[in-house]
C-alpha cells in the first residue's frame, strides 16, 4: 500500500506588511530626495513645519530678487475724474460776437499709479534668515489718459466772421490730461501707490515664509 505525504508551505506572519512598509520607506526617501533636489526643502524640515502649521520654502536672495521683479509694472492706485474744460480764441480789440472760437469739453480721464519692480537689482535686498529688507522703487504715475468714448465737446460757439480753429480741441484735452494729473498728484496718489506697492510686496514675501518684511 502507498501511502503519499503532503507539505504544506508555512507562511511567515506578518510578511505582507513588512514589505508594505519597506516599500513605502523607500518611496517616501525617493520623494525626499526629489523634493531636495527641486527646492531645496528637506524632508525633516517639511515634516517639522506640517507639524507647526507653518510653510516654509528654501527662497535665497537671488530668488526674492527675481520674483519681485516679475512683478513688473506694479499698478496699485487708479484716480478718475470728470471736469468742464473750456479753450477759447480770440482778440481783445474785437468784440467776441465778431470773432471768437470757444470749445466746453466734457473731460473724463483716469489717472494709474504703482511702482516699476522691473529693474530691482540684488543690492536692493537683503536676506537674513527669516527676515528680509527690500529696498522699493518710488511711485510714480504710469498712466495719466482721457477716456475718448466718454470725453466730449459739450458746446462750440464761433463768432460771426470766425471759423472753427482745428488745433483748439486738441489744445483743450491736453489741457484736462495736465488737469487730470495734477488733481491725481494733490489727492495723494503717489502716497497711496507706495503703501499698496509696500503691501503686495509684503505679501508675497510672507507667503514664501518669512516672518519679517522690512522697506528701506
Amino acid at each position: 500500500m502507498n501511502s503519499e505525504v503532503y507539505f504544506q508551505p508555512t507562511r511567515k506572519k506578518g510578511s505582507w506588511w513588512k514589505g508594505l512598509f519597506a516599500g513605502g520607506l523607500i518611496a517616501l526617501l525617493a520623494a525626499g530626495i526629489a523634493m531636495w533636489l527641486a527646492t531645496g526643502v528637506g524632508l525633516f524640515q517639511l515634516i517639522g513645519n506640517l507639524r507647526t502649521g507653518r510653510t516654509l520654502l528654501h527662497v535665497d536672495q537671488p530668488t526674492v530678487v527675481r520674483q519681485i521683479a516679475q512683478l513688473q509694472r506694479l499698478e496699485t492706485v487708479k484716480f478718475t475724474m470728470d471736469k468742464i474744460i473750456s479753450g477759447e480764441r480770440g482778440s481783445p480789440y474785437v468784440p467776441k460776437l465778431l470773432i471768437s472760437d470757444r470749445l466746453l469739453l466734457v473731460a473724463h480721464g483716469e489717472v494709474i499709479a504703482g511702482v516699476d519692480l522691473s529693474g530691482i537689482q540684488a543690492g536692493d535686498v537683503s536676506v537674513q534668515g527669516q527676515t528680509v529688507t527690500v529696498a522699493v522703487p518710488k511711485a510714480q504715475i504710469l498712466v495719466a489718459k482721457l477716456d475718448n468714448e466718454q470725453t466730449k465737446v459739450y458746446s462750440r460757439d464761433t463768432g460771426l466772421f470766425s471759423t472753427p480753429d482745428p488745433n483748439l480741441e486738441s489744445e483743450v484735452r491736453q489741457e484736462a490730461e495736465r488737469q487730470l494729473r495734477q488733481a491725481a498728484l494733490d489727492g495723494g496718489i503717489l502716497k497711496s501707490a507706495d503703501e499698496n506697492a509696500r503691501t503686495t510686496v509684503t505679501s508675497l514675501l510672507k507667503g514664501f515664509g518669512f516672518t519679517q518684511v522690512n522697506f528701506r
